[in-house]
């Protein structure tokens, strides 16, 4: 459905964004995640014909950004960061007005704003001048212009930024309800948004794509995947070689910053993708006589993988969902 191969913007002599590659399948939400100035919002404009590329193409339901202008935007539904409204207009008097200059039919045209009002749950709101609303309310009227058309494909950017806690679930709920029948980019920094939300990521750093993945898959390749935290009375290092020669297990270590006491030590055991060494973890211990006081499952998080991409230098090629990675993302 969306398609963007090499895309690249340029200020002056200052790249925004440089080779940017990913692609959203039909119906699918995919989080478009990275820090503040990464290149998030330039690219979201690109697609959404705000902003012309300077290099590179992008392509939504099959026509070109830049030479398919108007069908592109005929074909999707675009919510910037600050949602674009006339605050002097009813909810409803601006769904209607929206609908018109999107070329709905006349006659189309109260079925289309009804539906995208209930769809956002704004019934109650229609008569209301937007002024008046809330924040909340006032995104949920942008996700409402932004899909009153149905289209095909739909841009959100930061829809969830400085809403309270109860609002960012309101308009989540809403965001997935719109999988499926809808595919979905929604950029965001905020990692909770994107691990609830979205079936795949695309992280963006200092403007290059840098994975692009499930968050299972991303934690699984980035982290070592799921693990165990120990704390055992002995000595630490004999423990890590007792520890690292048994199957399935990774990687043995001390716990950071953690405060040994009574001859305790604290260690982190990380798994094998696909392997659970639990059991022969405590057989171990217990067979070379480390008495064991505490063992807890630990997981790798999207703010893990976040944090390594995004402030490491390293070579993370392998960790797209490119063709050769298909069974990977699958």
């Amino acid at each position: 459905m969306i398609e963007v191969e090499h895309l690249s913007k340029t200020y002056g002599s200052t790249p925004a964004i440089t080779d940017v590659t990913f692609n959203v399948e039909p119906g699918e939400i995919l989080g478009f995640l990275g820090p503040n100035g990464a290149g998030k919002t330039t690219t979201m404009r690109i697609l959404a014909g705000y902003l012309p590329a300077s290099g590179g193409t992008a392509k939504i339901a099959g026509f070109d950004v830049h030479d398919d202008s108007l069908a592109v935007r005929q074909r999707i539904g675009y919510l910037p960061e600050t949602p674009p409204l006339y605050t002097e207009m009813t909810v409803e008097g601006f769904l209607h007005f929206v609908a018109h200059i999107k070329g709905i039919p006349a006659g189309d045209r109260p079925q289309k704003v009804d539906a995208a009002l209930k769809r956002c749950n704004l019934a109650e709101k229609r008569q209301v001048l937007i002024r008046k609303l809330s924040k909340g309310y006032r995104q949920r009227v942008g996700i409402a212009q932004a899909i009153v058309h149905d289209p095909p494909a739909i841009i959100l950017d930061e829809p969830t930024v400085g809403l309270d806690p109860r609002q960012i679930i309101e308009v989540r709920n809403l965001i997935k309800s719109l999988a499926g029948t809808h595919t979905i980019i929604l950029s965001t920094h905020i990692l909770p948004e994107v691990s609830m939300t979205c079936s795949r990521v695309a992280i963006i750093n200092r403007g290059k794509v840098v994975a692009t993945n499930t968050p299972e898959n991303l934690m699984t390749q980035l982290t070592g995947g799921s693990g165990y935290e120990l704390e055992i009375e002995g000595e630490a290092a004999l423990a890590k070689q007792v520890l690292q020669k048994i199957g399935g297990v990774s990687l043995v270590e001390s716990v950071p910053g953690s405060h040994p006491r009574d001859n305790r030590s604290y260690l982190r055991v990380l798994a094998q993708p696909g392997s659970e060494p639990g059991k022969d973890i405590v057989a171990t211990l217990v067979h070379s006589g480390f008495s064991l006081h505490e063992m807890r499952r630990i997981s790798a998080t999207l703010e893990d993988v976040f944090l390594q991409l995004t402030t490491e230098e390293k070579n993370l090629t392998n960790l797209s969902d490119s063709p050769a990675n298909e069974g990977e993302a699958a």
